[in-house]
Parts: structure tokens; sequence; C-alpha cells
């Protein structure tokens, strides 16, 4: 992309909140889940799409707008679909239980498996760049190596379904949040995990009663924030014993139930959502204030992602399966 490369060599400046659309992107007939910007910053112009249409879209979504690709390897809704660290491929898993492993420019699928479980969440190692973890409508999150096809580890938690996984800075640990919905189940709606002897390090770490659609780590401090279904984000430490931190509160957006996604934006100043009203808000990270919200759909908008190099772009998605690009 010639808008990307004046930018690749340089530092990233400081995050401006956008302004305006450049982009109206509608050809997914169904809801979009997720979007993801390419990881690789040549290729950062390539953006994801997983839809309930069952179809996987990649999109220039800097230069033209278009969309450049779409896979149809899934028979069921796609719910989570994540690009790997070299930017050449794709994984892809849905409510066909099926997770597919595809080249993007050949639309060929270079793995393909089955699990036991509807898939909801998958995320790459981030040092591992093949292996991944995944996670669904089962008890169990598995870690799998591409190379073999296998799944390397089992992590069994007491609860009905998988929202959300992250990974924890180096890969050693990793935290899922969880549809645990029993009376005493406070205790378990975030849990964290060894990644590598598969132990559970700690299930007490938010306790009040709300399930946690999303989480995301901060770029540069030990923090990461969980998305609730009480409308607010809460704010905890990444490091054991992960501490909630009962000062900062990001509320103001609506939740209501849909899997709306949170991400901070590249420098850490910035925390971003989506609502299910369709706005975007943006909060000071360090203030916990609103600076601005955008009414960008009409429907729930549940993710608003930043680009990794260009300082003011954002993408947003929402359920009436609409792709937004604004600066």
């Amino acid at each position: 992309s010639e808008l990307i490369k004046p930018y690749l060599g340089s530092k990233y400046k400081v995050t401006e909140v956008p302004k305006s659309l450049i982009f109206y992107m509608s050809k997914h007939s169904g809801p979009v889940n997720e979007i993801q910007w390419c990881p690789v910053r040549e290729h950062s112009h390539m953006l994801l799409s997983a839809s309930m249409d069952k179809t996987v879209k990649v999109w220039d979504a800097v230069d033209t707008g278009c969309c450049l690709k779409t896979i149809s390897c899934h028979s069921c809704a796609v719910r989570a679909a994540r690009w790997s660290s070299c930017g050449r491929r794709f994984l892809s898993g849905g409510f066909d239980s099926t997770l597919h492993l595809t080249d993007v420019e050949t639309g060929k699928q270079i793995f393909s498996s089955k699990t036991e479980f509807r898939i909801s969440a998958l995320k790459f190692h981030p040092t591992e760049s093949n292996v991944f973890i995944c996670g669904g409508f089962s008890p169990e999150v598995k870690a799998w190596d591409i190379r073999t096809s296998k799944v390397l580890r089992v992590y069994k938690a007491a609860v009905q379904q998988t929202l959300d996984i992250l990974f924890l800075p180096e890969g050693r640990e990793f935290l899922t949040s969880t549809d645990a919905v029993s009376r005493d189940s406070a205790d378990r709606t975030i849990v964290a995990w060894d990644f590598q002897s598969a132990a559970k390090i700690s299930n007490q770490i938010f306790h009040e009663r709300y399930t946690c659609p999303s989480l995301a780590l901060h770029p540069k401090e030990s923090v990461f924030v969980a998305q609730t279904n009480g409308n607010y984000m809460a704010l905890f430490s990444a490091q054991r014993p992960y501490r909630i931190n009962k000062k900062k509160r990001y509320e103001g957006h609506k939740v209501e139930g849909f899997a709306v996604g949170c991400e901070f934006s590249p420098d850490g100043t910035l925390l971003v959502t989506g609502s299910s009203d369709g706005k975007v808000f943006f909060y000071n990270y360090h203030t916990s204030r609103i600076i601005r919200t955008l009414s960008a759909h009409k429907e729930a908008c549940v993710s608003a992602i930043f680009h990794p190099v260009l300082p003011s772009l954002l993408a947003t998605c929402d359920w009436a399966g609409e792709i937004k690009i604004w600066q």
C-alpha cells in the first residue's frame, strides 16, 4: 500500500480520534463477528472479517475499500478468524465445529480439523507462531499445533462456554473469559492458566456477577481490560494476582448481551469499544473519561479496531453485516 509506506520507517505517533467515514464496505449478508488488521506492517492494508453468513473475507481496507477474497469453507456461521503472524494465512473457526487454516493468496485450506464443540474464540500464541488456542461451547479449551494438526494440551474449566482468550505478554500465561452462570459463578468469570502445564493459576479475578464477552491487553503497561455485560469495562493488573483496579471504570456504552469487542490504541492512550446502540466510544485510558462518541452504525457495533501503523485509521463492524473505515 502506497499510503502505508511513508509510515513504515517512522515511530507510531499519537492516535487521534477519527472524524470522517472513508469506506463503507457491505458485502457480508449476515452479522460480522470479528475483524482484524493484518499484523505484518507492510501488508496491514488488509483487513480480515468473519461473519454469520458462513464466509471469511479479506479486504483492502486502506487504499480501495474493495473485497480481495471471499473464503466459503465453513458450513455454519464463522465466529472467529485470526491472521497468522506471517500474514500469509488465516485461521477460522465456527459453529460447524471446524477449524481451517487458509492460504490468503490461493484461498486453499492448508489445515482443517473437526472439534467436538462449536468454536467461539481463537488466538495464536504470541511467540510460538504454529500454536493456537481454541475455545467455544465446551468446558475445555485446547492448544493446537498447526504443523501436526494435533491437540497439544487441554485446559479444563468447570464452565459452559469460553467467550474470549487473551495471551499475556510472552505467552507463558493466558486468560479465558467464560460464560459461567451458576449461582456461585462470579469467581469463574475470568480464569488464568499456565500455558505449559495447563494448570489453573487463578479463578478469583473478577467477582461481579457479569460475564465478560471480550478481553484486551494494553500495548505498553502490564494491564488488561475486560468488557462486561454490566455495560462497563473493568481494568485489571496483567500480573499475578491480577487485581482489579477499583478506581477506574470505563462506562457509558452499552453491551446488552452482544459480544462487543474493546481495544487499546497502539500508543496505549485511548481505549475504544463498540456499543449495542451502534456507537463507538473513545475513552482516555488514564482518566477513564469519554473523549468522544461516534455514531457509526444503525445496528450493534461489535468491534472497533485501530490500524497498527496509520495513527488515526479505525475499522468498525456491525450486526447488519457492514464494515466501515474511519479517519
